[in-house]
This record gives structure tokens, sequence and C-alpha cells, in this order.
């Protein structure tokens, strides 16, 4: 069973990136590099632990580590910009990056401290909040599709707040990636 830990993007969110990605994707048929694997808008999340293949007996063990993990406050999420992972001239990931509430950093210590404890690898690399946009295999990216890329740099994509993540199961289809929610976990308290 191979999971992973997210909070999800609302609707109104969600229709925006969709929007901003099928531009981008018209402008990437018409190049010679069509290279990348655009993320189906059913399936754009902010991933917070990526926590791989386990065995299903753990997944209770694993419910119940998340379910400890607390917040004095929900969670603040923009989404602005846009940019590479690793670098521009090598781009592997696009996203859209988060500007998010002071909180979203130590929930994910948390999540993975406590998944730690379970014999599931800690992160290694420094939490980076992003959106996965598409996936560039191999690196690279047309010129049409890098300038049309620079002129939205700054574009905003809407806001969300919000006190609950989720424990997600990832198939691998033919047809790409099927995400089934296990399990929602509130870290805060609902605001009235």
């Amino acid at each position: 069973m191979r999971l992973f830990v997210a909070l999800e993007i609302p609707s109104a969110v969600r229709d925006n990136l969709a929007a901003f990605m099928k531009e981008l994707r018209a402008l990437e048929t018409v190049s010679s590099r069509s290279n990348a694997r655009w993320v189906r808008q059913e399936n754009l999340h902010v991933t917070l632990k990526f926590i791989g293949n386990i065995d299903d007996a753990k997944l209770d063990a694993i419910r119940d580590a998340l379910s400890q993990v607390k917040s004095e406050q929900p969670v603040e999420l923009r989404f602005r910009g846009v940019g590479f992972f690793p670098s521009e001239r090598r781009p592997r990931v696009f996203w859209t990056g988060i500007e998010a509430s002071p909180n979203l950093g130590p929930i994910g210590a948390d999540i993975d401290a406590r998944l730690a404890k379970l014999g599931i690898p800690v992160e290694t690399r420094a939490f980076t909040p992003h959106l996965t946009l598409a996936r560039l295999e191999p690196p690279g990216i047309s010129e049409k599709l890098q300038a049309a890329i620079k002129e939205n740099a700054t574009c905003d994509f809407g806001t969300f707040r919000t006190n609950e993540f989720h424990l997600i199961q990832s198939k691998t289809r033919p047809t790409g990636a099927e995400y089934t929610r296990l399990s929602s976990f509130p870290f805060a308290k609902a605001e009235a």
C-alpha cells in the first residue's frame, strides 16, 4: 500500500489552478518538446509527508500516530507564483508556491517525527511548501512554455484555511495516479 499525508485543496483554488494549467498545456501541445506529465485537477494536493509503500499491518499504527498531531490554530495557505525544482535550467518539477502560516512547518515536523517512531524514514530535505503542477521527464521545457510561465511568475491562485489533513492511498493506473482518502485528521479546533 503506497501512502502519503496531504492537505486537500478546495474547489475554488483547484479551479483557478486547472484553468492556468489548461492554458499552459495548450502551449505545450504546439511545441516540439512536449515532455510534461501534468497533474490531474482532482489530484492536486499539498503533500506534508510521503510515506511510501507500507505493509497493511502498519496502517492502524500510522492512523494512531497521525491522530496525535495537534496545532493551536488552523493552517492558512496562499497559492502564488510558479517555479521549478531543482532549477529553471534543468526543470524536473513545475510547481506553484505556497505562502503558509507559521504553524505549517511544525505540523509537518510533528508528522515526520511521529511516523519515524514507526520506522518510516525521516525526510532529509527541508520542507518547502509547494504544489506540483507537472513533472518534466526528461528535464526541460519549451521556450514558449517557459516564456508563459515567466509571464505568470507572480500569479495568485487563491487562499484557504484548513484544520485537517488526510492520509491518502496512491494507486498507479495506466491513466495516471488514482488517490483515495483513507482517513482525515483534525489537528486544530474548527472555527465557529
